[in-house]
């Protein structure tokens, strides 16, 4: 076990004996109080790997370990406090289902918890419960449109379209300055890590007031951090980037949004288009 402050982390083998409930076996060896193990475990923090299979969530306080089984916590009293922004469904297409993803809200869980992610809202919200796969993934920092399957066939077929890039992914971005003629379709084409990387935008609006200017992109490319990664190479970083850029930092959060896609439906066997409702933009 290792211990500091409000952040401990418990790694443990179950010994041979008596079997021991998840709750009771972790307030012994942390030293919080059974509350506080409930509640880490429902929000994602405790971990399980019976035998030789997976490591997975474990949730309830009352399940029964085993000798042998491989227990972990990662308890951080600060990320289990937050109380994080709300995903709305937008649609619900059966084999998958289509959110609204705020700003501050990560896609899946870590170590720590999933409490702050859109894949955990999900598997609350729909009743009976269903299977959440994340087959594509928005920056936390970002908000926007997101796909979530709901079997392995849908999670399979999805990704593989992403992976294609028959998925047509429109942004919307508020960029530092003014990177192009308004109405001109304008193309970025910088490699990152590496590997071939293509950004396509258009300014529909400038303020020179603010000295800001708004664009639709779309991206040809899934690279890591592509859009906001290629506007501030080419000297207009997104507003509110955190990481990247300079002079385009605020405290409003980052003005880059996921407001479109575009896709023929491997279900329903035609075209489909998802849009974020104008009050989400």
């Amino acid at each position: 076990m290792s211990l500091s402050m409000d952040k401990i982390v418990v790694k443990a083998v179950v010994p041979p004996g008596t079997p021991a409930m998840a709750g009771d076996f972790l307030a012994a060896r942390s030293g919080l109080s059974k509350s506080r193990i409930k509640d880490a475990m429902n929000k994602g923090a405790v971990w399980i790997q019976r035998k030789s299979g997976p490591l997975k969530r474990l949730r309830k306080a009352t399940a029964l370990l085993s000798p042998g089984d491989r227990i972990e916590m990662h308890y951080d009293q600060g990320l289990l406090a937050l109380a994080p922004p709300r995903a709305e469904c937008l649609k619900d297409e059966k084999h998958y289902s289509v959110w609204y993803k705020p700003s501050g809200l990560m896609a899946q869980g870590t170590m720590h918890g999933d409490h702050c992610s859109v894949m955990r809202q999900a598997e609350i919200f729909f009743q009976p419960r269903r299977e959440v796969f994340l087959v594509h993934r928005l920056d936390r920092e970002a908000s926007g449109i997101m796909l979530l399957a709901h079997s392995r066939d849908a999670a399979a077929r999805l990704s593989e379209l992403f992976r294609e890039n028959r998925i047509k992914k429109e942004y919307r971005v508020e960029v530092l300055g003014n990177p192009a003629e308004e109405g001109k379709r304008s193309v970025i084409e910088l490699p990152l890590d590496g590997k071939t990387a293509v950004t396509e935008y258009e300014v529909v609006a400038y303020d020179p007031d603010s000295n800001t200017a708004t664009a639709a992109v779309t991206i040809k490319t899934g690279r890591l951090h592509q859009i906001r990664r290629h506007f501030a190479m080419i000297g207009h970083p997104v507003i509110g980037d955190p990481r990247y850029g300079t002079g385009n930092k605020n405290t409003q959060g980052m003005k880059l949004i996921a407001v479109s896609l575009l896709f023929f439906c491997p279900f329903r066997k035609k075209e489909v288009a998802f849009t974020l409702p104008s009050g989400r933009r």
